[in-house]
């Protein structure tokens, strides 16, 4: 090892990690970043992006094998031959659930950025100022203003597809042209805008997809096999993006297979003066040193870190002043909305398969709106036609058959409900020492349900998308309610929230944990509310704006 001493070390590489090292790298920092997981290479290493579904063994299913040995992962689509090693092998890193906690995990280089949804929208002071205006928990220390421009910045280079709605719940950003809402989609929202007199809206989703070349990267290609990862680059991930902008400044080291136990601390100068690491092949330790440190391992192990990172004087981990390190875990719950058929289009079809679906905004609890509970949720979905895996009116053998197949389906819609979670102290995870991993290290249990509000909201999710879709003309509109377990919307945040106040937060305004100034939390750990919008445009702006103060605060020598 030629050195263990680096200007800056960022931990974690997916979505905020890899935007950590981008920022530091091309601010002049030499960093190291390390991945616990293996390395998947781009386009090298997408083994399975160019397959047909008959080249997998099993269709691209499951088998009882997969099902035995990933749980967790089966409790959801994600349990599937086609991207089997993105996800965490659940026998060498175990959990512990307390209550029910489906917790979806991909370690190795780029995280979730090559597996997520990629929906991106901003949030609005609405979502700001949730908690102070009904005085839940604590007050977010910032307001959209602040991070208006860092919407932007990192808008612009992630490359988000979208169409400007004017909407103040939804503030629209630096898009490029959006995709195209099919003709039934358009006139589902037609309907729905003229019927409730432009106060509820269905817009084509703000998608992590670009629609026009950008840097090294293709525009998307309408394959929507984007969970194999993408060999023309035309979705945001780490190897896409901001893996390749890192390197090229040439002051980034990446080590995967690095464990990280814990951040190092000095009482004396109240600052971290480092990590330590477990090399995950070898089993030995090292150890790494920087003037900051960036802490972007994902929310619940982001909060493991700190919490392992006890000395004698924080014995409860690294932020554990306030009280609050580990607690107010939050998620979207799902799993609830409304389909139906549509009629009328049957000489209609779409061009491709769209990596995207529609939006609707949140509209409860809003603009005058009050229900008997606090915030809201907003919609995804879309309309299709089913394919050639739909049930056959005619016979199932023979020309009959065939000739069915041979023709598109019956037009279909969906709109499936994402309602936010409350930051409730009592959802927590924590260390449980009793049971260790593969590597000998003790393991998170978790200790959160969503509760009253959240239950009373799921009714509004499924009577409000059904009436909006029966409006709208849809025939034989049902209701479903699939059941959920908090953190089955992969939306993980909290655990290590912002403040104003180091007496009741991890992290100040600026994303540094109150007790050691140095260190900079910036993926969805430090999220203080939850709102209904996918997150992870938020952490990247919130890890720009971060990285930003960062080097000024070296420039002062005050880090």
């Amino acid at each position: 090892m030629a050195s263990n001493v680096y200007d800056a070390i960022v931990i974690g590489s997916g979505i905020s990690g890899g935007w950590a090292a981008k920022e530091l790298t091309e601010k002049g920092l030499k960093t190291i970043l390390l991945e616990r997981g293996r390395n998947i290479e781009h386009i090298k290493d997408y083994v399975n992006a160019n397959k047909a579904p008959w080249e997998f063994p099993h269709r691209g299913g499951k088998t009882q094998e997969m099902i035995k040995d990933y749980p967790v992962l089966s409790r959801d689509y994600t349990l599937n031959e086609m991207n089997l090693d993105y996800w965490t092998n659940e026998k060498e890193s175990p959990y512990v659930e307390v209550k029910p906690f489906d917790w979806f995990r991909g370690y190795h280089v780029g995280g979730r950025s090559l597996m997520w949804g990629r929906q991106s929208y901003r949030w609005s002071d609405y979502d700001f100022e949730a908690n102070a205006k009904d005085g839940i928990a604590i007050d977010w220390p910032i307001r959209y203003k602040d991070l208006a421009p860092w919407y932007s910045y990192v808008e612009k280079f992630a490359g988000i597809s979208g169409n400007r709605d004017g909407l103040p719940q939804l503030p629209d950003g630096d898009f490029m042209p959006p995709m195209e809402m099919n003709v039934v989609e358009k006139d589902v929202a037609a309907r729905i805008k003229s019927h409730y007199k432009n106060m509820r809206h269905m817009v084509i989703g703000r998608v992590a997809n670009i629609t026009e070349a950008l840097k090294n990267r293709t525009n998307c290609q309408y394959r929507n096999k984007c969970w194999l990862g993408c060999p023309f680059g035309a979705y945001f991930s780490t190897q896409s993006s901001t893996l390749p902008a890192a390197v090229a400044t040439g002051n980034l080291t990446l080590r995967p297979f690095s464990i990280v136990t814990k951040i190092l601390y000095d009482k004396n100068s109240k600052k971290a003066t480092g990590v330590e690491v477990l090399d995950a092949e070898t089993n030995q330790t090292y150890e790494y040193k920087a003037k900051v440190i960036f802490l972007n391992a994902s929310t619940l192990n982001s909060a493991w870190v700190l919490m392992n990172s006890a000395t004698d004087v924080w014995p409860d981990g690294l932020g554990s002043s306030s009280g609050e390190l580990g607690h107010n875990l939050m998620d979207h719950h799902f799993r609830c909305g409304a389909k139906g058929r549509v009629e009328g289009f049957e000489d209609k079809y779409y061009f491709g398969r769209r990596a995207n679906g529609i939006y609707v905004p949140r509209f409860r609890n809003l603009f005058g709106d009050k229900r008997d509970y606090i915030r809201g949720f907003g919609y995804q979905g879309s309309a299709s036609r089913e394919g050639w895996s739909r049930e056959i009116a005619e016979m199932n053998i023979g020309g009959d058959f065939k000739d069915a197949l041979s023709e598109p389906g019956s037009w279909t819609m969906g709109l499936g409900a994402f309602g936010e979670t409350l930051p409730y102290h009592e959802n927590r995870t924590y260390l449980d020492k009793t049971k260790k991993d593969k590597w000998g290290l003790p393991v998170l249990a978790m200790d959160a349900t969503i509760k009253d509000n959240e239950q009373k909201m799921r009714v509004d999710m499924m009577q409000d998308a059904k009436e909006m879709m029966e409006i709208a003309g849809l025939k034989d509109v049902k209701v479903y309610n699939n059941g959920y377990n908090l953190g089955g919307g992969i939306h993980e945040m909290g655990t290590a929230r912002m403040g104003l106040d180091p007496k009741t937060s991890v992290l100040n305004k600026h994303n540094q944990v109150w007790d050691a100034t140095n260190v900079y939390v910036t993926d969805g750990a430090a999220m203080t509310s939850a709102a209904c919008q996918n997150p992870s445009l938020t952490y990247m702006a919130l890890t720009a704006r971060a990285v930003d103060h960062a080097v000024g605060e070296m420039k002062k020598l005050n880090v």
